[in-house]
């Protein structure tokens, strides 16, 4: 009867290993496949961040050259408002001329002061 037992036991183990033996075997197949879906998933990742890099680059230039052209028309308003101004300011002296000389009056002088100031 031992030997019963023993040629039992000995197939126990021989199944048992056996067993053991294709679960590693198919625990190697799934880490192998899982390392080739990380790899493809990290190529694909590359790729994506290549192409948003590509689109951040594109729109940048976009957003340099509207904001050069905002620049460029804001120093152009003020140049123009500053000769406007240098304008107003000669009205001015002309005008002062004109109200010493008698040609308009102070009230005159005074209202046309006015609005021109008000532009300034």
């Amino acid at each position: 009867m031992a030997t019963a037992k023993k040629g039992h036991i000995e197939k126990f183990l021989t199944n048992a290993d056996n067993a053991i033996q294709e679960g590693i075997k198919k625990a190697d197949e799934i880490l192998k496949d899982a390392v080739e879906f990380g790899a493809m998933t990290a190529k694909q990742a590359s790729k994506t961040s290549k192409e948003l890099q590509n689109q951040a680059k594109k729109e940048k230039a976009i957003l340099e050259k509207r904001g050069i052209a905002k620049i460029a028309e804001g120093m152009t308003v003020a140049k123009n408002i500053s000769s406007n101004a240098q304008d107003d300011l000669e009205i001015l002296k002309q005008l002062d001329k004109l109200r010493k000389s008698k040609v308009i009056t102070e009230k005159e002088f005074q209202s046309k002061k006015k609005k021109i100031l008000n532009r300034i």
